[in-house]
């Protein structure tokens, strides 16, 4: 797929163990042209952790972007209206922000800008990391398994020994599963065995 031109929102949720794995599909969508808009919760701007800075994530965004990034709820909302994205891709999609979505609430700029972009029936694209996927968070994800133009990274069980309820999307599959649902199509498979990663 030619991504030069493309529209493309990404957003970051509170998995803050996974951004280690994100950067280098936002670069890497950067590279191919695509037209990458940045967007964060709360959470990830303005939360310090072992993982990182808040302030440092939010440089690093707009650094790999060129774009200031969309935190708050008002920066969000003209996404449907101006219709600023072809596709928008939540990942990491925490469970928090993932049972918040499947169940209508919007209280953040990453779901003011899920739902403004869903109103346009463009598709958005959700890259898990949770670890109650198997157990409370369940029915949200089969919830938005059922939901128009909302599709899925692949993911699976990232440490079933550890922590058997822990679901996270194989964030190398990013790009093919972007391509895809710009033709609102579900990469297959969606549940795949993942590496083992280990409890940080």
């Amino acid at each position: 797929m030619q991504f030069k031109g493309v529209k493309l929102g990404f957003a970051l949720t509170g998995s803050h163990c996974t951004y280690a794995d994100i950067w280098s599909q936002i670069e890497s969508l950067v590279n191919l042209g695509a037209d990458v808009y940045p967007i964060a919760a709360h959470s990830a701007a303005y939360t310090d952790t072992r993982f990182g800075k808040g302030r440092e994530i939010i440089a690093k965004l707009e650094q790999s972007t060129g774009k200031d990034v969309i935190i708050d709820i008002v920066d969000a909302e003209p996404v449907g209206p101006k219709k600023l994205f072809d596709v928008l891709i939540i990942a990491p999609c925490t469970g928090n922000s993932l049972a918040k979505l499947a169940n209508g609430i919007i209280d953040t700029g990453v779901l003011m800008a899920a739902k403004a972009h869903l109103r346009n029936e463009k598709p958005l694209v959700i890259g898990i990391s949770t670890n109650d996927g198997l157990s409370m968070n369940a029915k949200n994800i089969g919830i938005l398994l059922n939901v128009r133009n909302v599709f899925f990274v692949p993911f699976g069980q990232d440490n079933p020994q550890q922590k058997p309820n822990s679901l996270v999307a194989d964030m190398s599959l990013i790009i093919p599963t972007i391509e895809q649902a710009v033709n609102y199509q579900q990469i297959q498979p969606i549940i795949i065995e993942r590496t083992m990663r280990k409890v940080n």
